[in-house]
């Protein structure tokens, strides 16, 4: 069974009604060409703006339930495609940088904030989120499990550790920032050590700071009988805008995580106390 993602590469229109009619286009277009699952980069309702003053950002924001969301989710049970729209989340006491995945009837699976804020850079303005959580998503011919992360969240093995052990097979990731060899890295490592697949969906370039290059790392590293490794990028888009449909291989990752050494088989929790202590590095002058 085939998985098949559309990573929106698109630029933003710079309105809140531009994002959603040109983000509805696009969904209807990633259903014509057979997605299953469609995924924004990351904060789509404004294009990854983040006016650093408070009252401006507060315009900016809309709310979870609110009308520029719900459209998502009406097109989502319209087109039986599920939907993973990303938004700059009104929330108290500061905004929230937030996806919400609707399945392919309109229903909400998951809501998630992005736990690790860049909170050295414009995002010192959000509010982060209060932690990770799995899905069973039904895509009609199969039911994958699903969970989010964004963007810097990659830069922490434990966002998509945390995944894992709630059975995650597969992780929808919103992005905003260049996709560069160290970037790509993280992801290949967070799929590789956890077994299971990570999507990845960016700004195309042309958008400030950003260069496309959506992925998706399938998590399989090796194939039995097979001479040696094997690559794990089954899709990178380019740096220009378009809608890309990434296949996962749902079959082919399913048995490997029976067999394979990775993810939790192996660990030892009992040695790891360290890293549920309150430590943590001052930030740094620069």
């Amino acid at each position: 069974m085939n998985v098949r993602i559309a990573l929106m590469q698109l630029l933003p229109c710079g309105s809140l009604q531009g994002q959603r009619e040109k983000g509805i286009a696009a969904c209807k277009r990633a259903k014509e060409l057979g997605a299953d699952i469609a995924l924004f980069p990351e904060m789509w309702s404004d294009g990854y703006a983040l006016p650093q003053d408070g009252q401006k950002l507060r315009e900016l924001a809309v709310p979870a339930d609110g009308p520029f969301v719900e459209a998502f989710g009406a097109l989502a049970a319209q087109l039986q495609m599920a939907i993973a729209v990303t938004f700059l989340e009104r929330h108290e006491p500061k905004p929230r940088n937030s996806v919400v995945l609707f399945d392919r009837r309109g229903e909400r699976r998951l809501h998630y904030a992005k736990v690790h804020t860049c909170a050295f850079d414009l995002e010192r303005v959000l509010a982060p989120g209060e932690g990770f959580s799995v899905t069973e998503l039904d895509l009609g011919d199969v039911t994958v499990k699903v969970g989010a992360m964004i963007c810097f969240d990659r830069e922490f093995p434990e966002s998509a550790r945390l995944l894992m052990l709630q059975g995650a097979e597969l992780v929808l990731a919103p992005n905003a920032c260049p996709m560069e060899i160290n970037r790509l890295a993280a992801l290949r490592t967070r799929a590789y050590e956890n077994k299971m697949a990570v999507a990845t969906c960016n700004y195309p370039a042309g958008q400030p700071d950003c260069n496309g290059r959506s992925t998706l790392f399938d998590g399989v590293a090796w194939l039995q009988d097979a001479p040696g490794p094997r690559d794990m990028c089954v899709f990178q888009a380019p740096e220009e805008e378009g809608i890309y449909i990434a296949e996962l291989d749902l079959d082919l990752l399913r048995g490997y995580r029976e067999h394979e050494v990775m993810g939790d088989r192996y660990r030892r929790p009992e040695t790891y106390g360290l890293l549920t202590l309150e430590t943590r590095e001052p930030a740094p002058a620069w």
